[in-house]
């Protein structure tokens, strides 16, 4: 199937007839999500069929009122109607509201498992899966399809099954007061259903470009506002509304789509409703001037006439939200049904309290959907307690190396073992309970700084926090804080220095007392004072933690102090050894020093 560069497809009818079969199907699939609110549907249908009852009963007491009121005039006769009549808009108002009222309620049920699933899938994904999904597009299905998907279970079932009792009811009295007259009325529904076929399979497709649009909209305000201040600092304001603007006209020009597709097909379909009311006349007209039909009957044959339509004209209109519905559900399902990369296999087992012994056999991996190898045949071991810097050229491995020692990905060739345990064979949280990360760029939650600190460690005593705190340095500007340790900071650590935020994401990586600590770049953001600090902390902890730890090296003295050095290059070892070997026998090791770590430094 072509793709088209905004990402949606070129569709054919073959393709359009795909959608639409496949969109109900996940309709469908979306609403047995209903079984776990069976008492609140069930109690909407009950009042549905009570409701329509009370407005199927109205056209004959009118009938009623009619032959046996007013054409003979008795008052009696009309007062019996006008009550039958108050006391069924009565009835129905009232099972209208609980029929309202609880599909609302089984619709917000509905809404809120398919957000719990959809979340909980989404923290379980794999890192692969972000690769390729934008964070916009993740957070329309969570929000913006789960409402359409509500919608139509608490407003479009109802209204759905309401169309389809009234349909049954109104063609069986339409055939119970005269047929042939029935015949002629009904003569209009099948082509009615025809044009109706046809919106629905064009407007699908349609529905779904939408919401994918709104997606990338949604990507693109979330990529801007994280971004702000890149944006301000290259003064690409201008840039960044005009691609937005684009994006929105796209947004404005597909919803317009649809209301072509509803303004060249509805009008047709009202005509046909039209041209049906004045066969009646005519033909329900005769029939009363040969005695065959009385005044009130043919005046409740309109009425159901236009109670046959109206279902028929809700049914339209509802496979709109069917549509919208489907597209919103496919997608809702694409996130449900996208398979986990990294899990715990079936016979998986908890991983022991580690002495962290590490070692890479033959490892090879490639990131899925890329021919290319990232990591081709790496082999090494680390023994507990020894410093594994990693230096290599840009786009060497580094830091997939490193990733795939927690599981963020699977290798795809040889094995990962941590005490000779494979990385695979153990669950996931007992492994990365013993793994502290420090990442490039550390990310902190809105919160309160022992919150974040804590992050990992929920129960954590305040004296555990303040000493990772201290163990990290970051006690002495903690306390200097408005509320110290209870300062709630803003987004992503807002209102913190770079430092600051490294320095915490160290003591929340401390606090859980890891085993195995991987510093991926950890001080490469922040200014040279801060970096001393921070690596003054890291060094000692090195040297007395006795825990074993990866760390890809920006420093000399981070080099020259690690018990093994791995240089890599284009995804393999191209050196390995302490900092006096590599001088003496690689040349990579020596052009990487001097063009990588920073400077202001001897190399020695």
């Amino acid at each position: 199937m072509a793709r088209r560069r905004d990402g949606g497809s070129s569709e054919g009818p073959l393709g359009s007839q795909e959608n639409f079969a496949g969109g109900l199907g996940a309709v469908r699939r979306a609403l047995w999500y209903l079984r776990s609110y069976k008492g609140e549907a069930f109690g909407a249908f009950v009042a549905l069929m009570l409701s329509s009852a009370a407005s199927l009963a109205t056209p004959q007491l009118i009938a009623y009122a009619i032959d046996y009121g007013i054409a003979p005039r008795s008052l009696n006769v009309i007062l019996l109607a006008v009550g039958g009549l108050v006391a069924a808009a009565l009835l129905r108002g009232l099972f209208q509201f609980l029929q309202g009222y609880l599909a609302e309620r089984a619709s917000q049920g509905v809404a809120y498992d398919l957000r719990n699933d959809l979340f909980a899938k989404i923290e379980r994904l794999g890192f692969s899966y972000y690769d390729r999904v934008e964070t916009g597009q993740l957070v329309t299905r969570l929000t913006s399809d789960v409402e359409q998907i509500r919608t139509f279970v608490g407003s479009g079932v109802v209204q759905l099954a309401a169309a389809a009792v009234m349909l049954v009811g109104t063609t069986v009295l339409l055939f119970s007061l005269d047929w042939r007259l029935a015949l002629v009325a009904l003569s209009i529904v099948p082509v009615i259903f025809v044009l109706l076929l046809r919106f629905v399979r064009r407007i699908g497709p349609l529905f779904r470009g939408v919401q994918q649009t709104l997606g990338r909209l949604n990507s693109m305000l979330q990529e801007d506002l994280a971004g702000i201040r890149v944006i301000r600092i290259f003064a690409r304001e201008d840039y960044e509304s005009s691609h937005f603007r684009s994006i929105n006209d796209e947004l404005l020009e597909k919803n317009l789509a649809t209301v072509r597709i509803f303004s060249n097909n509805f009008p047709f379909v009202f005509l046909l409703a039209n041209l049906g009311t004045l066969a009646i006349i005519l033909f329900g007209g005769l029939q009363v001037i040969g005695d065959n039909l009385s005044i009130g009957e043919l005046v409740a044959f309109n009425t159901y006439l236009g109670f046959l339509l109206f279902p028929i004209l809700t049914i339209g209109f509802l496979a709109a939200g069917i549509s919208r519905a489907g597209a919103s559900s496919q997608r809702v399902f694409e996130v449900l049904d996208a398979p986990l990369e990294v899990q715990d296999v079936p016979d998986a087992v908890p991983l022991p309290p580690i002495h962290c012994r590490v070692e890479f056999d033959e490892v090879s991996f490639r990131y899925p959907g890329d021919e290319r190898e990232v990591l081709q045949d790496v082999s090494f071991c680390a023994e507990p307690g020894q410093t594994v810097a990693i230096l290599g050229t840009t786009g060497s491995g580094k830091s997939t190396l490193v990733n795939l020692l927690p599981r963020f990905y699977d290798v795809t060739g040889g094995s990962v073992r941590l005490d000779d345990y494979d990385v695979r064979d153990v669950t996931l949280a007992s492994l990365r309970s013993q793994i502290g990360i420090v990442l490039q760029s550390p990310l902190l939650f809105s919160g309160s700084v022992r919150d974040n600190i804590a992050y990992g460690r929920p129960d954590a005593t305040q004296e555990e926090v303040e000493a990772a705190a201290r163990a990290a340095r970051a006690d002495e500007f903690i306390r200097a804080l408005p509320d110290g340790y209870d300062t709630v900071i803003g987004e992503r650590g807002v209102g913190l220095s770079g430092g600051q935020r490294q320095r915490i994401a160290i003591a929340r990586a401390l606090l859980i007392d890891p085993r195995l600590l991987i510093l991926d770049d950890s001080t490469s953001a922040v200014d040279a004072e801060t970096e001393a600090v921070i690596q003054e902390s890291l060094d000692q902890l090195m040297r007395e933690s006795h825990r074993t730890v990866f760390v890809i090296a920006q420093r000399v003295s981070t080099v020259r102090d690690a018990d093994l050095i791995l240089v890599l290059d284009e995804g393999t070892i191209a050196a390995r050894g302490t900092h006096e070997e590599l001088l003496r026998d690689s040349e990579l090791y020596n052009e990487i020093l001097g063009s990588q770590i920073l400077a202001g430094e001897t190399v020695v």
